[in-house]
């Protein structure tokens, strides 16, 4: 009897098994399914012939699992959960979980959406491009119709936290400008959580910029060597309060103070290797501001290395101030050495520049670096290496420009001028805030350029000040793209080519970074060994694709066999719009790198795996696309340069 209880048990638990239903997959793939989002015009019915139903809303990532005829069955996750029925005609096919994002309008043309590809290719094709998109968008702003056109982005920045929206990429095409510029045409569907009318402006309401305010953080070296310039930017940092004192403007603009030096593990004398002294908001005058700086000074023992912590103080600003008080967001790093790089075991952050880089992007703020280029920093042979990570860590995306000045000779002169007129420049966009005027520019200004091509720092803070009161205008109105519509945009600037206007991102959910995270891991512990033995190296890698259940026979000893060709990154990397080193490298290629360049390609992999945890721990950023979704399915929009 008790035999025939374990058999009828195990004969239930294998028909409980074989009636678990999985959504359907994506052509041609084994693990990634099929997806749709839902518009507005959507509901949730209780069966394929249902008239009716309940609306759903829009931007809802639904799993397929059924296709009855015009009816999707659908599910918000994995875990044969079905929700009810949706009519294929209003829900939107998406593969890739790519989206793109509006970069800030300012000193840029506003991206216009158009109908059909035919519509786009002809302005990219044209050797006229500039001039005819300007003439699209002066119809658009007089309300004009205009042909093969849709919709265009809204005039202030659209700030997907505040206010999250996709523009799924359903499909793309590189192609070239006249110029010999690249370019991506993509097909997006733009929906919105909250939408207005289609091809509507979303003009801004000037008066709302009298509450603008803005946070100016410097990050300063206090090493020794330091202290003539610690003095100097104390002293701009107190004038300039006393001008906004006398122009009542002392509550619109914050400074704040974060002080860096290096290990302290590896010399406990130097005190701390990030602190901040002065968060924004803390001091309200120039008396107050000086008494919280009493204790700031210059380093009373050397550091082991030239290069400092400086990533550990630019990674303090950004995330021990909340930047959401401000709508000027301004960090400045002075220092006259290099930065101590993300791998080095005396980094307390693990982080490089690119990862900052991408940290700052998100808070909204920009990075400036003034580097002094002291004698000291000559003989050390420290200034290149310095000007490379500083270019790349203050690359910003609206100017499309690096914030990296060099202060010759480390002239403390120079530096307080430098200094002054930043803080100048900042307080004057404050001022016509208070007025309830925009800064000088428009979402279409260029900046004049000097003889290299380059504008000055003022003429930088100028433009910048613009871009950052545009989105702070769009989050107080509350711009929001288009709510439905499909057609085809450039993720350039028609009119400047240089200029970026949209920013790809796949939306990874919780299970597929912990994937990313394990793989790029176990990646970075086979190519530490690789470096003594590639053979060892890729005969690992091939081990742990078995070890994922990836087919035997296509792990073949072939010195071509490249990683992507293991299928150890995962599908959901395949047919992303973007190329991947660690995916197109293979035994061969590996072998004739010589060392330097493998220990770069180690470097970067180490920061990324910091990345991802940092990704994966901060809660505040997951979006959930499914109300009653598993949170495992919530998503983490992860900027495509940041994967492997």
């Amino acid at each position: 009897m008790r035999h025939a209880k374990l058999t009828a048990a195990l004969a239930a638990a294998c028909l409980s098994a074989s009636a678990f239903s999985a959504p359907l997959l994506m052509e041609g793939k084994q693990s990634i399914y099929q997806r749709v989002l839902t518009t507005p015009a959507c509901v949730l019915k209780k069966n394929a012939a249902a008239k009716s139903g309940e609306p759903v809303p829009a931007l809802t990532r639904y799993y397929v699992y059924a296709r009855e005829g015009d009816a999707l069955k659908v599910g918000p996750d994995t875990s044969d959960k079905i929700s009810g029925y949706i009519d294929s005609s209003c829900a939107v096919d998406w593969k890739e979980q790519t989206a793109l994002l509006f970069t800030n309008p300012a000193g840029r043309t506003r991206t216009a959406i158009f109908e059909k590809q035919d519509n786009l290719q002809k302005l990219v094709d044209s050797k006229n491009s500039a001039s005819e998109i300007k003439a699209v968008n002066a119809k658009l702003d007089k309300g004009s119709k205009v042909d093969g056109v849709i919709a265009r982005e809204p005039e202030t920045y659209v700030d997907y936290k505040k206010k999250f929206y996709l523009l799924p990429v359903l499909s793309s095409e590189e192609t070239m400008f006249d110029d010999g510029t690249y370019t991506r045409e993509l097909e997006v569907a733009s929906v919105t959580q909250e939408g207005m009318k289609q091809g509507a402006n979303s003009a801004a309401d000037p008066s709302k910029i009298k509450a603008f305010k803005a946070a100016l953080v410097f990050v300063i070296d206090s090493s020794i060597s330091m202290q003539p310039y610690i003095d100097r930017t104390k002293q701009a940092i107190q004038g300039i309060y006393k001008k906004l004192e006398k122009a009542h403007l002392q509550n619109s603009v914050s400074f704040g103070l974060v002080s860096f030096r290096s290990s302290t593990k590896a010399v406990p004398g130097l005190e701390y290797v990030s602190k901040m002294f002065v968060n924004p908001g803390e001091a309200k005058s120039a008396e107050d501001f000086e008494k919280k700086l009493r204790n700031l000074s210059q380093a009373k023992v050397s550091s082991k290395l030239f290069d400092e912590d400086a990533y550990a103080g630019i990674n303090t600003a950004l995330n021990k101030v909340d930047w959401n008080d401000y709508g000027g967001r301004y960090i400045v790093l002075i220092t006259d050495a290099g930065a101590i790089s993300g791998s080095d075991k005396l980094s307390s952050t693990r982080l490089d520049s690119k990862q900052l880089r991408l940290e700052a992007e998100h808070q909204g703020a920009a990075i400036y670096a003034l580097h002094l280029l002291t004698p000291s920093g000559e003989k050390a042979g420290d200034h290149d290496k310095a000007k490379a990570q500083y270019e790349d860590l203050t690359f910003n995306s609206v100017l499309q420009k690096p914030l990296y000045y060099p202060v010759e000779a480390g002239s403390v002169d120079s530096f307080g001028k430098m200094v002054d007129s930043l803080s100048s420049a900042i307080a004057s966009q404050v001022k016509l805030a208070s007025e309830g005027k925009l800064g000088a520019g428009s979402s279409t200004a260029q900046a004049p350029e000097d003889k290299q091509g380059q504008g000055s720092m003022d003429e930088d803070t100028r433009l910048l000040g613009n871009a950052m009161a545009l989105a702070y205008l769009g989050r107080e109105t509350g711009a929001a793209a288009p709510a439905f519509i499909r057609g085809w945009v450039s993720d350039r600037d028609l009119a400047d080519h240089q200029k970026i206007s949209a920013t790809p991102v796949v939306l990874l959910t919780k299970s597929q970074l912990s994937d990313l995270k394990e793989v790029t891991s176990r990646v970075l512990e086979a190519a530490n060994k690789g470096i003594l033995s590639p053979d060892d190296m890729f005969s690992q890698l091939r081990s742990v694709a078995a070890s994922m259940g990836r087919d035997p026979n296509a792990l073949k000893q072939d010195k071509t066999l490249k990683l992507g060709q293991m299928g150890l990154l995962g599908e959901y990397l395949d047919d992303l719009p973007y190329k991947s080193r660690l995916q197109e490298l293979d035994e061969e290629t590996w072998s004739s790198m010589g060392p330097d360049e493998q220990n770069r390609a180690i470097e970067d992999l180490e920061n990324k795996l910091v990345y991802y945890q940092q990704c994966n721990d901060d809660t505040d950023r997951w979006v959930k696309l499914a109300p009653d979704a598993d949170a495992a399915e919530s998503v983490y929009p992860i900027q495509l340069e940041a994967l492997p």
